[in-house]
């Protein structure tokens, strides 16, 4: 009998020391770093599909929507606005939940409350003030099936075939606070994306961009059904900081397609 009361004195603390873990890991998860992983090339190349990396929670403080227990939309910060709320910078990466659509996105944020921004034949202007770009090479990819949604990259170069080599022009764009980051081009447009109208962003929201400029989703398509539109500040989930490690196949885990040169590589 002392025998199968220490074996179920044992089973007892084995079940403790799981829920405890999970606890822990669901509070680490909900309120510390969310896994994150690129799955469009809205923002090469900076960060390419299959890219794996946490989402810095801390930076900006809390909201309903940065601190949901994973799988699900309940909120371990049932509240409005943001709690020990922190200032996003211009330039920094950060991941929100779509307004509209209700999934995770992930833009660099571009415009302050208060600012003008507009596009002029690709270049950002900022209250009136271009970002310098200045050409830095062309970005090169293989044209094949990308991550697990299989989608196929544009190229500045017209039609390639599978196994050819897609490509777009790279610029350096310098922000007005000094910061700068590479942005890519595929086409040169009279109109969106390249040329829009003036955006004043409202106070408590921002204006968020991809680097791939013409093929992003975002604020410049604030007045259309698919658009990101300003991004209220309480959508903010975090700040994308470095890539812990990035995949080029369908799957995270097929270790033979991983890009060794990517693992811990901070984001700029």
């Amino acid at each position: 009998m002392a025998a199968t009361g220490k074996s179920e004195g044992g089973i007892v603390e084995t079940i403790k020391t799981v829920f405890w873990a999970f606890v822990i890991a669901i509070g680490f998860r909900s309120i510390l770093f969310q896994p994150f992983w690129i799955p469009s090339e809205s923002m090469k190349d900076t960060l390419l599909i299959g890219d794996f990396l946490f989402v810095n929670k801390m930076a900006y403080g809390y909201s309903r929507y940065s601190c949901e227990i994973p799988f699900t939309t309940i909120s371990l910060c049932p509240i409005s606005g943001r709690v020990l709320a922190g200032t996003p910078e211009r330039g920094d990466v950060v991941v929100f939940r779509h307004p509209t659509a209700g999934v995770d996105y992930i833009k660099r944020l571009i415009g302050l409350p208060g600012d003008k921004i507009q596009m002029k034949d690709g270049v950002l202007y900022i209250n009136g003030v271009a970002a310098p770009q200045e050409p830095a090479g062309v970005f090169e990819e293989v044209m094949e099936a990308q991550g697990p949604m299989g989608s196929r990259p544009r190229c500045e170069n017209g039609g390639v075939g599978d196994g050819g080599i897609c490509k777009k022009s790279r610029y350096v764009e310098t922000l007005p606070e000094g910061r700068q980051h590479d942005v890519l081009n595929i086409t040169n447009s009279t109109g969106m994306p390249d040329n829009t109208d003036v955006y004043t962003v409202p106070e408590g929201s921002y204006f968020v961009m991809g680097d791939n400029r013409d093929n992003s989703t975002d604020s410049r398509f604030a007045l259309s059904a698919n658009g990101v539109d300003y991004l209220p500040e309480e959508y903010l989930i975090g700040r994308a900081d470095r890539i812990i490690f990035s995949a080029a196949g369908s799957r995270l885990f097929y270790f033979w397609t991983w890009r060794s040169d990517r693992f811990f590589k901070a984001i700029e």
